[in-house]
């Protein structure tokens, strides 16, 4: 009886095919590290050119060898466990000299993580900076990321004042006091935020970016997976959101902070800032106003800008 792991490497025989006569004809120099991104939880979001260089790899560098090989199994490519190195954030610093090791033999690396793009939110930095800084190539193969899975179903608008702009946080401290104060620092943060979580410390995030009320927050569970859920609402609403379903605080979450809302030079906040403005220095102007109306200081900082020079 066919197990698992042979019905999925059956099922992605003509994949293979496909990606050796896509990529083939391409220049995969030696001595070079091949970063590749893996899916995220659908395991057909794989790309043509990472199936083949992995085929082509000698050495597969990885997060968890025990979960790779699984992958690799999955897509029907066959590694011995001699060509599979693990390369985590407990071991990073050392495995970077095997890595040049190889590369210096002439071995061409490919480095996954767990799932997604590595070396963002996920071991792989380190490996990286120390290939380029031995003066050997890194050579990325763009893929699944979770960052742009979750903007991408955010539907915030790029006519918005902030031009589609974001900032990556990823995951926020562990510690309660430290992650209170890092939402603290993202309400100041008009741009629109990501932020990665995993399930068992989804509620204690939940709580925390509450404070920052109406702001809206577009939660992404378990992206691309068979049960993904999607969920736009206010940040004060989050922790209710989560109570309504058990199985909600199971799985990956990625998460976007929308924008801020930048106050209209027609509104309350405009007239609160005009009157301050005639009296106070720029900057404790905004300060006293960021206060009072708890809108964002930097985009009352320029709001402040325009009506000086208006």
């Amino acid at each position: 009886m066919p197990t698992l792991a042979s019905s999925l490497a059956s099922s992605y025989a003509t994949a293979l095919r496909a990606a050796s006569e896509a990529a083939a004809g391409q220049n995969y120099p030696p001595a070079a590290l091949y970063v590749v991104a893996t899916p995220i939880g659908n395991l057909a979001d794989i790309t043509l050119r990472a199936l083949h260089v992995l085929q082509l790899a000698d050495v597969v560098a990885c997060e968890d060898t025990r979960h790779t090989q699984a992958l690799l199994r999955a897509y029907g490519i066959d590694k011995a466990p001699s060509q599979l190195l693990a390369v985590h954030q407990h071991n990073e610093a050392q495995a970077v000299q095997d890595v040049l090791d190889r590369l210096r033999q002439g071995l061409r690396v490919a480095y996954v993580s767990d799932a997604g793009t590595p070396a963002v939110s996920d071991p792989g930095a380190r490996l990286v900076a120390g290939v380029r800084q031995a003066g050997l190539l890194v050579m990325p193969l763009p893929g699944a990321s979770s960052v742009t899975a979750a903007l991408c179903v955010s539907g915030i608008a790029p006519d918005t004042h902030q031009h589609g702009a974001f900032v990556f946080a990823g995951f926020l401290s562990s510690k309660a006091m430290e992650r209170a104060a890092e939402v603290q620092a993202l309400a100041k943060e008009g741009r629109a935020v990501v932020l990665l979580e995993a399930p068992h410390r989804i509620e204690a995030l939940a709580l925390a970016v509450a404070v920052l009320g109406e702001r809206l927050l577009t939660v992404g569970r378990e992206l691309t997976k068979q049960f993904q859920e999607i969920a736009t609402l206010a940040a004060r609403d989050f922790p209710a959101w989560l109570a309504q379903d058990v199985n909600r605080t199971r799985g990956e979450f990625a998460l976007v902070l929308h924008p801020a809302t930048v106050p209209s030079t027609k509104g309350p906040d405009a007239r609160i800032l005009k009157l301050l403005l005639a009296e106070l220095p720029l900057k404790t102007a905004v300060k006293l106003t960021a206060e009072i109306t708890g809108e964002p200081r930097n985009a009352l900082y320029e709001l402040a800008l325009t009506l000086k020079t208006g």
